[in-house]
């Protein structure tokens, strides 16, 4: 199986923004632990971070062919990126939206509004790195749901 990990702005910064919701580890930290979890479930994962939205869509279409599960933290996308949405639904392979807080719970009012969530085929959110491998092993269950490529 193959998971493609898109992560969206402000991600590269993760260890240096706002520690007292993020933490220290870095975006670096984030992706060895992926992997080192993703091996134990016989996942191939492959990452990518961007700050910007229609490089992000690229990334969906550049991976169609390839990726049978997708783990999305669109960051503050999340609220707005009809495209990235669209880009979810034109490649139709089951999509998972991770955040490192709970959104939900967060003071700010838009953080509530995800345009992407009824797209998505789960959700896991305020986790952490948890987040992400919680949704590895969501589609390590899903596998066999999963067409291979």
């Amino acid at each position: 199986m193959n998971v493609l990990v898109i992560n969206g702005p402000n991600l590269n910064l993760l260890g240096i923004r706002e520690p007292h919701l993020y933490g220290h580890a870095t975006l670096q930290d984030l992706e060895r632990e992926v992997r080192a979890h993703a091996d134990t479930l016989d996942i191939d994962v492959r990452f990518f971070q961007s700050n910007h939205e229609g490089a992000i869509v690229d990334e969906f279409h550049r991976n169609r062919e390839w990726a049978d599960g997708i783990i999305l933290n669109p960051a503050a996308f999340t609220h707005y990126s009809y495209s990235i949405r669209d880009a979810i639904l034109a490649v139709a392979i089951p999509t998972a939206e991770v955040h490192l807080t709970d959104v939900d719970n967060r003071p700010e009012p838009f953080r509530k509004i995800s345009v992407v969530r009824d797209v998505c085929a789960f959700v896991v959110t305020g986790a952490g790195f948890g987040s992400y491998l919680q949704a590895l092993d969501a589609f390590a269950r899903m596998r066999s749901n999963v067409p291979s490529r």
